[in-house]
Parts: C-alpha cells; sequence; structure tokens
C-alpha cells in the first residue's frame, strides 16, 4: 500500500475517518516490554457495539477487549481513544442522517467511572443517555455493575 492510498481528503466526515485503512492498523508493536495492539477504528466500532444496553465498560476493559487473541498485552491507550471519539463523531453523524442503530459510544466510561467530556456533547448528554438506559449513578460517577 502506497503512503498516498490511506490518506484522507480535505472535509472528511468522521464517518470518512471510521472507514480509512491504515497499514499500521491492526498490528502488534512492542512497547517498553509490553505487546500493545494498534486497534483498527473499525474494530472499535465493532467491540462498542457490543456493549449491552443499560451496561457500561471502562475504556481499560475495551482495551483489554480489543487485545484478545491478538496476542497483545493490551490496546494503545493512545489510538484507543482517539478511535473511540471517531466511533463517536460518526454515531453522532448518522443519528443526524436519521439512522437509529448506531455505535453506543455512550457507554464507555473511564476507569474510575466517571464520564468523559471530551466525546460528543460532553458528559451532559453521556449522562443523559445513560440515566435513560437505566444506568445508576452515585456522586457523579456511573455504579459499576
Amino acid at each position: 500500500m502506497s503512503k498516498q492510498t490511506w490518506k484522507l481528503k480535505p472535509g472528511a466526515t468522521w464517518r470518512d475517518k471510521l472507514e480509512r485503512r491504515h497499514p499500521k492498523h491492526g498490528t502488534v508493536v512492542d512497547s517498553r516490554g509490553k505487546k500493545l495492539l494498534i486497534p483498527r477504528p473499525r474494530d472499535v466500532d465493532a467491540a462498542v457495539r457490543r456493549v449491552r444496553k443499560g451496561r457500561v465498560m471502562t475504556i481499560n476493559d475495551l482495551r483489554d477487549r480489543l487485545a484478545g487473541g491478538t496476542g497483545a498485552d493490551s490496546a494503545c491507550p493512545l489510538c484507543t481513544g482517539i478511535f473511540l471519539r471517531i466511533v463517536a463523531e460518526a454515531a453522532e453523524e448518522d443519528l443526524r442522517a436519521g439512522r437509529k442503530r448506531v455505535a453506543p459510544w455512550w457507554r464507555i466510561v473511564r476507569d474510575d467511572g466517571s464520564l468523559n467530556p471530551k466525546l460528543p456533547g460532553g458528559t451532559k448528554t453521556q449522562a443523559s443517555r445513560l440515566r435513560a438506559e437505566g444506568v445508576a449513578f452515585i456522586g457523579g460517577c456511573v455504579k459499576m455493575r
């Protein structure tokens, strides 16, 4: 694959970013004695879609799920965070376009159960969607099951 085939054009949508292929995505690299998976954005999307309604998953659990079966100790925290944002923004684009089934990004919380202000709509949107699914909160954090 040449360097130019994976680059996005100016004005690319979040969906374009989610679908983009890159030669490094899906590879396992050594990092300070640990093996890290560089996930694919589509793999993050698929993992988020497997979180059932009324449940939450921490970002570290998401990283471990992504790494499962790859020979990696975990997925790269930086790439996973960036790709979660892409998944969330693409889901919001899809909702605005009238799609009903989107990746439920609001079900992914920080490791301490707190909400992520960097995702679409900030913590207010995430909390609202989680409450609508029956998720309980204690002191501003999700009550982990």
